[in-house]
């Protein structure tokens, strides 16, 4: 008698505890809600500036190009990239909408994206637009250096004969090879024991 009378009594102590998470759930929101701090509210609003002035910037590489272009596409590996040569003579290069010195801040991959346009004696003739997605950076350079080649060689095929000789034009074929069942990747096997 005594076991069911507790048992009852932790039953409605249960119940009355429901009941009261319940009505405070119905009450609904608080009445004032919660207020920055005049420093919270000033960071916010500098950030809120910041913004505005990197979506300007994003902006900006699209207003520029505007007006005729000549289209051509690379690949390296498994990057890809399509490129628009504009004919003004700003000699601008965006990638990804970024300036390509942000883009790619090593200096030997800008090298490699301004190879054929050196090559071909046309370093600051062109604002040049180029949208890259897959693979890694040094693949998406070169993918970017064979579209710009094809890019100008669509120009004037006058181009052809000294981007070609120094290998511009060649497609680079080699990809990671695939895996294989029973290897650990594409040749490695896992170790081999006579006994």
């Amino acid at each position: 008698m005594v076991k069911e009378k507790k048992v009852k009594k932790i039953e409605r102590e249960k119940k009355e505890k429901i009941k009261k998470i319940i009505k405070k759930s119905k009450k609904g929101p608080r009445k004032e809600p919660f207020k920055f701090s005049s420093k919270a509210k000033k960071v916010e609003k500098e950030i809120s500036k910041s913004e505005e002035v990197s979506q300007k910037e994003k902006g900006g590489a699209k207003g520029i190009f505007k007006g005729t272009y000549i289209y051509a596409v690379g690949r390296r590996k498994c990057a890809t990239s399509t490129v628009r040569l504009f004919k003004e003579s700003e000699g601008k290069i965006f990638i990804n909408e970024k300036k390509f010195e942000d883009y790619f801040p090593v200096f030997s991959l800008q090298k490699i994206i301004t190879a054929p346009l050196e090559a071909a004696d046309q370093k600051n003739k062109f604002n040049i637009s180029v949208k890259v997605k897959g693979g890694g950076k040094k693949g998406q350079a070169e993918s970017v250096r064979l579209a710009i080649t094809r890019a100008l060689i669509k120009l004037s095929p006058d181009f052809r004969k000294s981007l070609k000789k120094q290998g511009f034009l060649t497609r680079d074929s080699r990809v990671k090879e695939r895996k294989k069942y029973g290897l650990k990747r594409a040749r490695r096997a896992p170790q081999w024991q006579k006994r």
